[in-house]
């Protein structure tokens, strides 16, 4: 069961990685990292200010210790002066005291004024990062969709896209109909003029009389234009010549008997 439940496991984890394949667009990726850089970026100079913030703090805090520090000093000057030795002593305590402030707050100072540095170095590698990403991010993407749409073109010419084998499709549908309407017409028509058919409308239909009658007609025709022209060819010219007198003839003939009908 542990064997089935770990192949199980794998063959989702491969359908899912192959389905994620399918659906990640290159250039959608590096805009989600830009933005994430963008993201750091910008927390590292919240970080720079917040340091930043922090030392200036420091510095007016240390600014205020010392002017009171000096304040005590006077203080403490004068009353010596004045033969208050008591009082130049508590002066100076707690002058030593704010003494022992300051020290501390210089040493947070520098502290602090060193990771200011370091973060802000760190924000300037960042940036310079950050814009070569973004130089390259435009480069690919570019590529990206250059190459895409030269693929599609190939694909199109070739005919392997899915839009173009559609339309592949469709023409070849087309012409395998036409073919087949093509031949299925030239069939008929071959039958009927075999016979084999009846033409049912009546308007090419004869009987098998008047076809015989049209045959024979059309063969008598022919013999006769055959023995005329086999006659001209055996008479020669003279026959020719006898042929035009005749007819000259009879056409001189033709006035006379139509006067004999005017006299009767």
């Amino acid at each position: 069961m542990s064997g089935v439940m770990k192949r199980m496991g794998m063959i989702f984890r491969a359908k899912a990685n192959k389905a994620l394949d399918r659906a990640e667009d290159p250039r959608e990726t590096l805009d989600y990292s830009y933005q994430k850089q963008l993201e750091l970026l910008q927390k590292v100079r919240r970080g720079v200010a917040d340091v930043a913030t922090s030392r200036k703090r420091l510095e007016l805090q240390l600014n205020q210790l010392q002017g009171q520090s000096s304040k005590l000093e006077d203080q403490g000057r004068k009353a010596l002066a004045l033969g208050r030795e008591d009082l130049a002593r508590e002066a100076l305590s707690r002058r030593a005291s704010l003494q022992q402030q300051v020290s501390d707050l210089e040493v947070q100072h520098q502290t602090l004024q060193g990771e200011e540095e370091k973060l802000t170095l760190a924000a300037q590698r960042l940036q310079a990062k950050v814009d070569a990403f973004r130089t390259k991010k435009e480069t690919i993407k570019a590529t990206y969709t250059a190459a895409q749409a030269q693929t599609r073109i190939a694909e199109s010419f070739s005919g392997i896209s899915e839009e173009m084998s559609d339309v592949g499709l469709a023409i070849q549908r087309a012409e395998d109909k036409t073919a087949q309407l093509q031949a299925r017409a030239g069939a008929i028509d071959e039958l009927l003029a075999s016979g084999a058919l009846d033409d049912q409308s009546g308007l090419g239909s004869k009987d098998d009389i008047q076809a015989e009658l049209d045959r024979l007609s059309g063969g008598t025709d022919v013999e006769l234009e055959l023995q005329r022209m086999k006659a001209e060819l055996a008479g020669g010219p003279s026959a020719q010549q006898q042929a035009i007198e005749g007819g000259a003839q009879g056409n001189a003939q033709q006035p006379q008997t139509q006067h004999r009908f005017d006299k009767q």
